[in-house]
């Protein structure tokens, strides 16, 4: 959806709704704000468990660091680059007050004429209701107004965000799929890997991923789409592979959330790999750029020097 401004991971140009009392992240990428919020309270990896979303600060994959895949960590991080031109983004816009001009005559062009007036209120009506926090009234409220315009993509981008939220996986993945058809915005393929590992899908986790690299995407949902399938990854044990998707090249002066969002999933593969001297750097890294940053405490404890 596309609402507005620049934000944390979850994500300069963002599209991302804002919801009240909440600023998390992960690609899912809503109307505005300044930050992306992305996967519903994201865990400590990242995204969503089978059954439900994971929260940002929670605890990661629970498997036993020994765990290792192969040897050290390498001392150079993979930090993919991405292929493919970046799609063009549609433009920003706040749930507050009346839709904007463009997104108006979007829906017009593609409504029924007797359905527009309808259509328009119920859409923005679920915008203010999602925003709130309201997921279940957003999701009603999208859901008729796509009975008046089925072929409109915000009110199918709300349906899939207030159906991920609900933990309503199939619908999700359904809108979102159907969002991405209609506009070739891949801002919320992040949000869709998610979903699929939540519905124990690991093939279209990686087809999913696969395809993102060739598509491409800004920034923040890069760096959320390498969160998600990071997170995948330790979750299946395959720490190497966590580590050359996350592991930073360099690390920045001045990192932005979605950046430290990556590297806390790359501490985690750090720590696995048995480089314990890596992962407490990321983790000192992150504690330096923002204290209050979700799951500190569980990483502080993970690469501590008592761990």
């Amino acid at each position: 959806m596309v609402l507005g401004a620049q934000a944390p991971g979850r994500v300069g140009r963002r599209r991302i709704f804002q919801e009240e009392g909440r600023s998390d992240t992960g690609a899912v990428l809503f109307f505005m704000a300044g930050t992306m919020p992305v996967m519903p309270e994201r865990s400590s990896s990242g995204s969503a468990r089978r059954g439900r979303p994971r929260t940002e600060g929670s605890a990661g994959p629970r498997r036993s660091d020994s765990r290792h895949t192969g040897g050290g960590t390498p001392r150079t991080g993979g930090g993919r680059d991405f292929g493919g031109p970046t799609p063009p983004a549609r433009k920003p816009w706040s749930p507050e007050g009346g839709l904007p001009k463009w997104l108006s005559d979007e829906l017009a062009r593609v409504t029924p004429k007797q359905n527009i007036k309808t259509a328009t209120e119920l859409l923005q009506s679920a915008a203010q209701a999602f925003a709130a926090g309201r997921h279940g009234k957003a999701l009603h409220d999208a859901e008729e107004a796509k009975e008046l315009s089925p072929r409109d993509a915000t009110i199918r981008e709300l349906l899939g965000l207030s159906a991920y939220r609900l933990g309503r996986w199939d619908q999700a993945l359904r809108e979102l799929k159907t969002f991405r058809r209609f506009t070739g915005d891949t801002t919320h393929m992040p949000v869709e890997m998610d979903v699929l590992r939540a519905l124990d899908r690991p093939r279209d986790v990686e087809a999913t991923w696969a395809m993102f690299e060739k598509i491409g995407g800004d920034k923040p949902t890069r760096d959320e789409a390498k969160v998600v399938f990071g997170s995948y990854l330790l979750d299946a044990g395959e720490d190497r592979r966590a580590w050359e998707v996350t592991g930073p090249k360099r690390l920045g002066a001045e990192p932005g959330e979605s950046e430290l969002r990556v590297w806390y999933v790359a501490a985690k593969a750090a720590q696995r790999l048995g480089d314990g001297a890596i992962a407490r750097k990321l983790y000192e890294t992150i504690e330096r750029a923002d204290a209050a940053f979700p799951g500190l405490d569980e990483l502080d404890r993970l690469t501590g020097s008592g761990a």
